[in-house]
């Protein structure tokens, strides 16, 4: 019976995951309609205009032509983003220097945890397909980048802990729960990284133990048992932090999608009977509630049109 908690522990954080996930996206899909930007250019401009800045606002009518979106272009944009936080290098070096290790260690170990998977799904489907030589290559590979973006995300995240707590200009940023997230990642990663260099240097018991979750084989590794707990504490740290991470802020890797193409990239017209007009009239006519006094809420009595109008009139006077 003790061999199935292990099991039924990595079973239940992946619903977890995965639901948590499915509500955040959901969340973000359904939150009301933000304020344009109006930046360019916008990655997803067709036609090379966005190698110069420019759009399609630059046709004559263009509002009665269909807009061309380059889904090409936005790749271009969004993997190096994702990957090496371009941004971030751009406008903060420092914290990038901690940050791009932690995240990019992470992107490691998730690449090794889901060709772990993949692998056990094809011995399970052809045992023969991944055996000898193939199947102990692939098996060192996978424990090897899995392992090395242990490594470079618990440096990354000891960066970060020490800018957190040193950085004068991070103060007003960080929570407790900013510290507990790090720690959690350095405890989880690091019990993972002794586990390999104390008792799965060549990654067995891992590889096993992924081939009976993919099979639902529901027994441990022989090497497992009173004389080891150490690979148990690993598979129940980083189960519970797979669970975590989409419940807390760190949830943001669903939340950049949104961001770059609802606000950022987001160029859709608003036409006359368009579904953004509609959108824009529901929004326009919801009651304000804030107490500064320069909106003049009046207690909720009056809307955001009613505000907009207010600051219409006031500047064609």
């Amino acid at each position: 019976m003790m061999a199935l908690i292990p099991y039924f522990l990595v079973y239940a954080c992946i619903l977890v995951f995965l639901v948590a996930v499915v509500l955040r996206a959901r969340m973000w899909a359904r939150i009301p309609m933000h304020v344009r930007w109006e930046l360019y250019p916008v990655p997803h401009e067709a036609g090379g205009r966005a190698q110069y800045g420019g759009s399609h606002l630059e046709e004559s009518e263009w509002w009665t032509k269909k807009q061309q979106v380059s889904k090409v272009g936005e790749l271009k944009v969004m993997v190096p983003e994702m990957v090496f936080l371009v941004a971030l290098r751009e406008h903060n070096r420092k914290l990038w220097n901690v940050s791009f290790p932690f995240h990019f260690g992470i992107y490691m170990v998730m690449t090794s945890v889901v060709l772990m998977l993949g692998a056990g799904v094809v011995r399970a489907i052809a045992p023969e397909a991944l055996g000898g030589g193939l199947g102990l290559t692939v098996q060192y590979l996978l424990v090897a980048i899995g392992v090395a973006g242990l490594a470079l995300s618990i440096v990354g995240a000891v960066g970060l802990l020490h800018r957190r707590l040193t950085a004068p200009e991070l103060a007003n940023f960080t929570a407790p729960a900013d510290i507990f997230n790090l720690l959690f990642f350095m405890v989880a990663f690091g019990v993972s990284l002794a586990t390999f260099a104390l008792v799965d240097r060549d990654g067995a018991l891992v590889t096993s133990f992924v081939d009976n979750l993919v099979a639902i084989n529901l027994q441990l590794p022989p090497a497992v048992g009173i004389a080891s707990y150490l690979p148990l504490v690993s598979v129940t740290l980083m189960s519970l932090l797979l669970a975590y991470i989409p419940l807390t802020h760190m949830s943001h890797f669903v939340g950049k999608y949104f961001a770059y193409h609802q606000i950022r990239w987001n160029d859709a017209p608003n036409l006359p009977g368009g579904a953004q007009e509609a959108e824009i009239k529901k929004l326009l006519s919801q009651p304000i509630t804030w107490a500064a006094a320069h909106i003049r809420a009046e207690g909720g009595k009056r809307t955001w049109a009613d505000v907009a109008t207010d600051i219409a009139t006031k500047e064609t006077k």
